[in-house]
């Protein structure tokens, strides 16, 4: 016994291959073990895909909706553009411009939201635990917030931005940090091209006001400056004759909506008196406008022979100045002949006269 005890020890001996009875008890096992979680995996997977099926159905109703509430925007937009009311409003193109913007966000929002939702959903299917999971996503918003709280406030304020269509494209604005043409709209900077080419990056969140010179309507505003002895009745009426003949020529018949109006004495001086002329413009075409209307008026002023004046008087030709005209005349005192300088010379001395005994 004890022999075959040491042979049966003896570590040199062959493996056993497994037979057909250990591979039948095997499958056996596997068998018994699938028939024992088949139920549980079935109920997963089936949870699985009714989550994948109502996030994708979900997905596609809101970003339809989405789309077809975008699409009536653009359909109210055309409609009013045709009336009289649509001439103040922002044109067609760009709403539709704004418009895509705010719906490409939406739908980003969207999508968001529910894949987000679904994959937990499906996480918590698995039985796994989903605490630690938003615990340290709680604390890494926290971090983030406190960090890049510049950059949320950049983006909140692009998004309202665009949302209340401040301003577009094309629109010259005055943003306090800067001022110039828009040349493009970000959900965190605002590119602004300057009156001498420089590009300005203007952070959202550093905007606190904005002035739009490209919404609605603009004004251009002339002060003529002219002799406090004018008549004020013909001045007038020139005026207005060159805002009515300003109003008929081309391109400015379009860009003025409505007529170019004296709006009477605005200040009198000692000598000179300002008269204002004010019209309502296109938007951004104040300045040409005024450009042309002050050049109209000195013309017609000239022809009418009406003097402007204000600034500094300008130069008259003068005859050369005399150079001894500053210098004082030459005194008395200088002639040594002269009584003064006589009287104020010193007394001479005495002549000493020699003695006879000196011989």
């Amino acid at each position: 016994m004890f022999l075959s005890v040491l042979s049966a020890a003896d570590p040199t001996e062959e493996p056993t291959s497994p037979t057909l009875e250990d591979a039948q008890e095997s499958a056996t096992n596997a068998a018994s073990w699938v028939e024992q979680n088949w139920s549980t995996w079935l109920s997963i997977g089936l949870r699985v895909l009714l989550i994948v099926i109502i996030a994708v159905v979900l997905r596609v109703a809101v970003r339809r909706t989405i789309t077809k509430f975008i699409d009536r925007m653009n359909r109210t937009a055309q409609a009013v553009d045709g009336t009289a009311l649509g001439g103040l409003l922002v044109n067609v193109e760009r709403r539709r411009q704004r418009s895509q913007a705010i719906g490409s966000v939406l739908r980003s929002v969207a999508s968001f939201l529910i894949v987000g939702t679904a994959a937990l959903m499906i996480l918590g299917t698995f039985q796994i635990n989903l605490a630690p999971l938003l615990a340290s996503a709680g604390v890494a918003g926290v971090a983030i917030g406190f960090g890049a709280r510049n950059l949320v406030t950049d983006f909140l304020s692009g998004v309202f931005m665009i949302l209340e269509d401040q301003y577009g494209v094309g629109d010259t604005v005055d943003a306090g940090v800067a001022s110039g043409e828009v040349i493009e709209v970000g959900l965190r900077v605002t590119k602004l091209r300057g009156d001498n080419g420089e590009i300005w990056y203007v952070r959202n969140g550093e905007v606190k006001r904005i002035g739009n010179l490209s919404q609605g309507w603009a004004t251009a505003g002339v002060d003529v400056t002219v002799r406090s002895d004018e008549d004020l009745d013909r001045v007038r009426s020139v005026l207005a004759e060159v805002g009515e003949a300003m109003s008929k020529d081309e391109p400015w018949n379009e860009r003025l909506w409505g007529p170019i109006e004296v709006l009477g004495l605005d200040s009198v001086i000692l000598d000179s008196m300002v008269v204002r002329v004010s019209a309502k413009t296109m938007p951004g075409k104040a300045l040409s406008v005024e450009r042309e209307l002050r050049w109209r008026i000195k013309q017609a002023f000239d022809r009418a022979d009406i003097r402007i004046v204000g600034g500094l008087p300008a130069p008259t030709e003068e005859a050369p100045a005399d150079p001894t005209a500053g210098m004082a005349a030459p005194s008395a005192y200088s002639n040594t002949g002269s009584a003064q300088s006589q009287a104020a010379s010193p007394l001479a001395p005495p002549a000493v006269v020699p003695s006879s005994g000196a011989k």
